[in-house]
């Protein structure tokens, strides 16, 4: 059940990465500028910000599965129009569909496995997400590698294909989650949901109940969006916004997009710079796994802060690297490790954590709309992060080495604010996160 959910996040992970793999290709084809193709790596995000936009409504009206349905079915028909583009205009418009779907997906697929699964498990399976998210990453980068030697960047391409499929078809014999059946007056049908997904650990009766309880509070106040940011629930788009934003500017998809053809105006060969993009695919998986592990004892904030420190310091040595060492072949080397313990500090706290928090935080009333919210802006930060590297990394511009020193800065700010701003929502089932919430709020009011 938790498998099939979370395959989307495969499709999600392996459209960010393989552009990595074509961009070395297509750029000399069809002689790119460095604005060329920020274009091309930026479109995923602008398809993927209207696909967001439309994820509240979809998984009200067509419920949490239907909605990864439609967007499996839409990133099929985008990458098989990427695969066979003769032009760069048409490979933007490729990716403008593949990004709608990417959008409908990446906003769904964490509530999927939030409503679904137990309060003791929600951020193992939250982090699920996020072992498929780099899983499809480490994929396309080891395809883009298999392939390089041919230039096959069309196969690349149409390898999204494949788990496209596998999503569309396990989801047709998964269930809806229980709160969304309940909200729809079909309570029957969530007992059997949550007797099949919690086992005997939860009193179905009780679970029922509260989620009666929940939606209850919820229908007695009139859904606004404007109420995101307002009452009790502002506290809690804050903290969404700042996940997303700050995961994206901490400057991780500068790396997943752009690395080989980093490597390779740093000296190193085409095939070289690849294959390095299979070893940081191999970091990223392992400890996106561990934290699979850790992330219900350790607690999500601890790992946030964590990772923002390992961040810090390895992009701030990858800068002096790029500008103190001129060998090409130890500056080359020495950017590899800074990167791997990079991902090392991102995979920890900024990849699954982030993805687990921005589904609990929300009420139920609002969740949909709220990661919704929340999936637009962080595509919006993937795309001007997609979109502006190319041109601050560019030696006229900050360069390679000042951009490193840029995010590192990025990151410092992150580590305060997420101090300041962001709770622990470790060991708490969906409604009492809510309800706490709610109560806080009241306490707040009479003071």
């Amino acid at each position: 059940m938790y498998f099939f959910g979370a395959l989307g996040g495969i499709l999600f992970g392996y459209d960010l990465g393989v552009i990595s793999g074509v961009l070395p290709f297509i750029g000399k084809l069809w002689a790119l500028t460095s604005w060329d193709k920020g274009v091309i790596t930026a479109s995923l995000s602008v398809g993927a910000i209207v696909g967001a936009l439309l994820s509240s409504r979809t998984n009200e009206a067509l419920g949490r599965r239907r909605t990864i349905m439609v967007a499996a079915g839409i990133v099929i028909v985008g990458t098989l129009a990427a695969s066979f583009s003769p032009t760069f205009l048409l490979l933007v418009v490729s990716r403008l569909v593949i990004g709608l779907g990417i959008g409908l997906s990446s906003s769904t697929v964490p509530t999927y496995l939030s409503e679904l699964a137990p309060a003791r498990l929600r951020g193992a399976m939250g982090a699920l997400n996020q072992i498929f998210i780099v899983l499809g990453i480490l994929i396309a980068f080891l395809v883009s590698y298999l392939l390089g030697p041919h230039s096959a960047w069309r196969w690349m391409f149409a390898g999204a294909i494949v788990p496209a499929v596998i999503l569309l078809a396990g989801l047709a014999f998964l269930p809806e989650t229980p709160r969304w059946l309940v909200k729809n007056g079909r309570e029957d049908e969530a007992r059997q949901v949550l007797a099949s997904a919690h086992g005997n650990t939860v009193n179905l009766d009780e679970e029922i109940s509260t989620i009666h309880e929940v939606i209850q509070l919820d229908t007695e106040e009139k859904p606004r969006i404007r109420d995101l940011f307002s009452g009790f629930v502002r506290p809690m788009i804050v903290v969404a916004l700042l996940l997303a934003v700050g995961q994206q500017f901490s400057g991780v998809n500068a790396i997943n997009a752009y690395f080989p053809t980093m490597l390779i105006g740093l000296g190193f060969a085409t095939q070289a710079a690849l294959l390095s993009g299979v070893l940081l695919g191999v970091t990223k998986f392992l400890f996106t796994a561990w934290v699979v592990f850790v992330v219900d004892r350790w607690g999500r904030k601890p790992l946030l802060l964590i990772g923002n420190v390992i961040m810090v310091v390895t992009l701030v040595a990858a800068g002096l690297v790029v500008l103190n060492v001129h060998d090409t072949g130890t500056r080359g080397l020495l950017m590899l490790v800074m990167m791997v313990l990079y991902l090392v500090g991102y995979e920890l706290g900024w990849g699954a954590v982030v993805w687990v928090m921005m589904s609990e935080v929300f009420p139920l009333k609002y969740r949909a709309t709220g990661m919704g919210v929340s999936s637009v802006v962080l595509w919006a930060a993937t795309g001007i992060v997609s979109a502006v590297f190319p041109l601050i990394s560019d030696p006229k511009s900050l360069g390679i080495g000042g951009s490193m020193f840029l995010f590192a800065g990025v990151n410092v700010v992150l580590f305060v604010l997420t101090k300041w701003l962001v709770p622990e929502t470790k060991g708490r089932s969906l409604e009492q996160i809510e309800l706490d919430l709610r109560a806080r709020q009241g306490v707040a009011a009479k003071s």
